[in-house]
């Protein structure tokens, strides 16, 4: 029977560069860019292409993330196992996201970009908002709550709701485990059925350079690099964090788990560029799956810890939501106080939960949010959505590197980790001297 590790991408030939995923999606989004600049009505009609390939992926996201959970759970049989890993699982994602917040309020109380900030010249009072703050009326908070439950579990594989797929997963895996021998047949069916699908995934993902190459000419030619000069500042400070965030904060934490963060960015490095090129984290899901359990993550780690954390762990999203409550209130003039700025900070602690759970994602999640305030304006969204797009980018790579590490931290605190294993997988990717917990 094929386990999900054998899934895995392999390791590219090097002799052939040409060939290496990376290297494709690399020249892709770099021709994307000059396509949009250059040729903006042609840029624009190539959205189908980006769309289409996000698309081809969320069409096998939720079977496979069921499939992995519950084969994972019924696998190991013991329920106290699996409540040690979800438990340890969410005391990470809230401590490690509380940590994302808080430095995106600092950085944005140094930093100040929205000061001083010409909103009749950018024309914010010309862009419709109202289906944000519909929207986050609907998810708003503890409605949140209620959403993890499914009212209808097929209208949730349907929409692709992850979270509502992750619950019942984790109830049907731990059904499955009490069944016992009784169910053997149903499992082996679930595993020949997850091997098929990620074989779809193989096809697919040898699409993602004309993918990336889409995304990024429809979003340059829709909003243009002029954009992106206007709110220049409140980007560099996106982007300065989310990378202070990564090589700071989750390295001193890879570091403390005796693993270098280096050599780990490298080994995901394929699916971190199909994220940057199509602003999607949900593109490379079952890649990262795979890949983690080749690195010796046990299945039921891999299965509970990664597709929960699209929800309850978006260490990129989170930085986001902070930085940009903060724009909108410096660029409207709204001076808050300390204790106010700790209040919003405890609101987005709440709010940024959901920010994967919910059509729009971020922006519904901070409509929400400016709304709990009553003091910062909701049409404050509009000086955000024309750039919004380029920011995606930072996000969404953040978001897969902090849930990619908190799968392997949370597997290793467990003792669900095989170091064997992940020597093996360093040496395949990388050469024989290639040592998972000696690598600097």
């Amino acid at each position: 029977m094929t386990t999900l590790a054998d899934m895995a991408p392999a390791t590219p030939d090097r002799r052939r560069w040409y060939g290496n995923l990376t290297v494709q999606v690399v020249l892709a989004i770099m021709l994307g860019i000059a396509t949009g600049h250059l040729a903006p009505a042609f840029g624009q009609a190539m959205q189908p292409l980006g769309d289409l390939f996000i698309r081809l992926i969320k069409m096998v996201v939720a079977p496979i993330a069921f499939l992995t959970i519950v084969s994972g759970i019924a696998a190991i049989g013991d329920l106290r196992r699996v409540g040690r890993i979800g438990g340890m699982a969410l005391l990470y994602f809230e401590l490690v996201t509380t940590l994302a917040l808080g430095i995106g309020v600092v950085v944005m109380n140094l930093l100040r970009p929205g000061d001083g900030f010409d909103r009749a010249a950018f024309g914010a009072g010309a862009v419709d908002v109202t289906k944000y703050s519909q929207m986050a009326g609907e998810h708003y908070m503890l409605d949140f709550l209620t959403h993890l439950v499914p009212d209808n579990i097929v209208a949730a594989f349907a929409k692709g709701d992850l979270l509502q797929i992750v619950l019942f997963g984790i109830l049907f895996g731990c059904a499955a485990a009490l069944a016992g021998d009784r169910v053997k047949p149903a499992l082996e069916a679930m595993h020949a059925l997850a091997d098929i699908l990620f074989k779809i995934i193989a096809l697919i993902m040898r699409l993602a350079p004309i993918g990336a190459y889409g995304a990024m000419a429809f979003a340059v030619s829709k909003y243009g690099l002029g954009s992106v000069l206007v709110l220049g500042k409140l980007m560099m400070a996106v982007y300065v964090t989310c990378a202070l965030f990564v090589f700071v904060v989750l390295n001193a934490i890879a570091r403390m788990c005796g693993f270098s963060l280096r050599r780990f960015l490298r080994f995901i490095g394929q699916e971190i560029m199909i994220v940057f090129g199509t602003a999607s984290s949900e593109s490379v899901l079952p890649r990262l799956m795979a890949r983690l359990e080749r690195l010796g993550c046990s299945a039921p780690t891999v299965g509970l810890v990664l597709p929960t954390g699209y929800s309850f762990n978006m260490d990129g999203t989170s930085i986001y939501l902070s930085m940009a409550a903060l724009f909108i209130a410096q660029a409207y003039g709204i001076d808050l106080s300390l204790g106010q700025q700790i209040g919003l900070l405890l609101l987005l602690m709440v709010t940024s939960k959901g920010a994967g759970a919910v059509a729009g994602a971020g922006f519904v999640t901070l409509a929400a949010t400016l709304s709990a305030t009553h003091v910062l304006p909701v049409e404050g969204l509009a000086l955000l959505i024309g750039v919004d797009r380029f920011m995606a980018e930072a996000r969404a790579v953040t978001n897969i590197v902090g849930n990619s590490l908190a799968t392997v931290v949370v597997a290793k605190m467990c003792g669900e980790f095989d170091g064997t294993a992940a020597d093996a997988a360093y040496r395949e990717h990388f050469g024989e001297d290639a040592h998972f917990h000696r690598s600097r």
